[in-house]
């Protein structure tokens, strides 16, 4: 009714028998709502979350048997289910002929490198996914390199989150093939890379890789070792490039010569770039300020997220400035001004690129625009 969407009435009949079981004190619940019911009428179910619960390997056989079977069915949410490497063989060999699924997370199921080596072999046959979301779920090395690898070939995949694998030695290694996929690859939309490690020689390799992509408009290499070096790298790729538009820099130590690289190409040369998040990047005042300078002479830079690192005074009124004079938006940022004593301070707001991630918001829309502002520039499938 607040959607002013219709309401499926075969699903509404079976959630009033839910509750009329919950009255009853039953604790298993069971929802069965199949497409080829009697009682189901035109409209069937395209998207299934079951986030955060238990279902395990055995779910993960009836998750797999699901994918097989329903033709409608676009959109699966498994993520922080216990599903192990043997339920995610069973769901990866399931989208061997599945062709109507877009977008399939299973994110924090450990489904570990075994898992992983099978969801690769999945992409060289799948010809629908658009969508995969495999981060923390204990990739090891030869699987991350199996998906640099494949995505070399596989022309549909447009977002692919591959988020704190398991990764030993200091070689970055796979940064190197993630890189080398980069050169190759021009459908990939959306790459997140958080927590591989990176360093300033990794994020040379990507940024080698973006001087030939033509198609990835969402770049996240945030929670890793980048310093104001791999900044360097980043500003002069950033001239040239015309398709990057948001950037995720956030939990790095770019520190104020970094901030000072990208806010001279901002402010000179890049006119593609919507979206950057510089959180927690020990970034004193003079980076800062530099970076809010960059905004009023680029007309498309329109998201800052700066929280987490040193404000002085003068970012204090830079940014408190930016958004009076409605250069910045309030949705656009995660910090907000005010006053005490005649000093203007700044606090924190909840608006990132990807804040509604890892869970959902007890009242209001889960998807709104400012609290994910990264899907929302650059969106791929329906959901976060």
């Amino acid at each position: 009714m607040e959607k002013s969407q219709k309401i499926n009435s075969f699903i509404l009949h079976i959630l009033q028998e839910v509750d009329e079981e919950i009255e009853k004190g039953l604790e298993g619940i069971t929802l069965n709502i199949a497409g080829n019911s009697c009682l189901m009428p035109e409209e069937r179910v395209t998207g299934l979350d079951v986030r955060y619960n238990l279902i395990s390997d055995v779910g993960a056989y009836y998750a797999a048997r699901l994918l097989q079977k329903q033709h409608k069915l676009t959109y699966l949410n498994l993520m922080f289910n216990d599903i192990g490497p043997e339920g995610g063989e069973l769901i990866a060999k399931a989208l061997h002929k599945n062709t109507t699924l877009k977008y399939l997370r299973m994110t924090g199921n450990k489904i570990e490198n075994k898992g992983g080596m099978f969801f690769a072999a999945m992409l060289q046959i799948n010809s629908s996914l658009e969508k995969l979301d495999l981060g923390d779920c204990d990739l090891g090395m030869e699987s991350v390199i199996a998906f640099a690898t494949v995505l070399t070939q596989n022309q549909t995949i447009k977002g692919i989150n591959l988020n704190r694998p398991i990764l030993y030695g200091e070689q970055e290694e796979s940064t190197v093939h993630l890189g080398h996929m980069l050169k190759e690859n021009h459908c990939l939309v959306q790459l997140h890379m958080c927590k591989h490690n990176i360093k300033n020689c990794g994020m040379k390799q990507l940024c080698d890789a973006l001087y030939l992509n033509r198609s990835l408009r969402y770049l996240d290499v945030s929670c890793n070792r980048i310093t104001h070096d791999g900044m360097m790298c980043l500003a002069d790729v950033l001239k040239s490039n015309t398709t990057l538009e948001v950037l995720d820099l956030s939990f790095n130590r770019i520190e104020n010569a970094g901030a000072k690289y990208l806010s001279e190409t901002l402010a000179s040369h890049n006119r593609s770039l919507r979206a950057l998040s510089v959180v927690s990047n020990n970034i004193e005042g003079e980076g800062l300020v530099a970076l809010s300078q960059s905004m009023k002479t680029n007309p498309t830079f329109s998201n800052v997220y700066i929280w987490g690192n040193k404000f002085d005074e003068a970012t204090c009124m830079a940014y408190s400035d930016l958004i009076q004079m409605g250069r910045l938006k309030p949705d656009n940022t995660d910090v907000e001004p005010f006053v005490v004593d005649g000093h203007v301070y700044l606090a924190e707001v909840s608006n990132g690129l990807k804040k509604h991630y890892y869970w959902r918001p007890t009242y209001g829309e889960a998807c709104t625009n400012s609290p994910n502002a990264g899907f929302t520039l650059v969106p791929v499938g329906g959901h976060l």
